[in-house]
């Protein structure tokens, strides 16, 4: 009966590589039955046979141990359930966007309002925020204003956030970050 060489060695969890049927290289190991039940430490060609009979794959679990330990059972279903559980791990986790708010200098107390409340409802939603003072042209002489106004929003917002890097001018901007109390 001549070999049959499977080329689909899959990447897996942890990036850890399982090899199945012909690609297992030890002259022996332990096979555990599809059941969960041992069969003991037989020759791998036996190990292949005994799978093939049961319309299955031999793959090598724990490749380290000594003798390697290889289990009967169905490839594609094991492959499917593993990126099955990483999709559901992927949705559950959380990810924590970094939102932006830009002020200029002459802001008006109205519309300072109003970013402030989109401020604290990025706050709210668990998301850091950096907070952007942009100066044009000779604005740039009055960095202690925007100071200022960056002093003023993490004061009216220290119910709810904490400041993560405080002010630093950058070129042409002032910026700070907040980030949620809660956190």
């Amino acid at each position: 009966m001549p070999a049959i060489f499977y080329r689909e060695v899959e990447s897996i969890e942890k990036e850890q590589v399982l090899l199945k049927n012909e690609q297992i290289r030890h002259p022996k190991v332990r096979v555990i039955d599809s059941d969960g039940k041992q069969i003991g430490v037989i020759p791998t060609r036996e190990a292949i046979e005994v799978a093939r009979r049961k319309g299955l794959d031999l793959v090598l679990v724990s490749p380290n141990s000594d003798p390697p330990v290889a289990k009967i059972m169905d490839f594609g279903k094991y492959m499917y359930q593993i990126s099955k559980r990483q999709k559901e791990a992927k949705k559950k986790q959380k990810t924590q966007e970094i939102k932006q708010m830009k002020f200029r200098l002459k802001i008006d107390e109205h519309d300072y309002q109003t970013k402030l409340k989109h401020i604290r409802r990025f706050l709210e939603d668990g998301d850091k925020v950096k907070v952007t003072i942009m100066f044009r042209g000779r604005e740039i002489a009055f960095v202690d204003r925007g100071k200022q106004i960056l002093d003023r929003i993490a004061n009216d917002v220290t119910d709810i956030a904490s400041i993560e890097a405080d002010a630093k001018l950058e070129g042409r901007d002032m910026w700070m970050q907040l980030k949620p109390k809660n956190v």
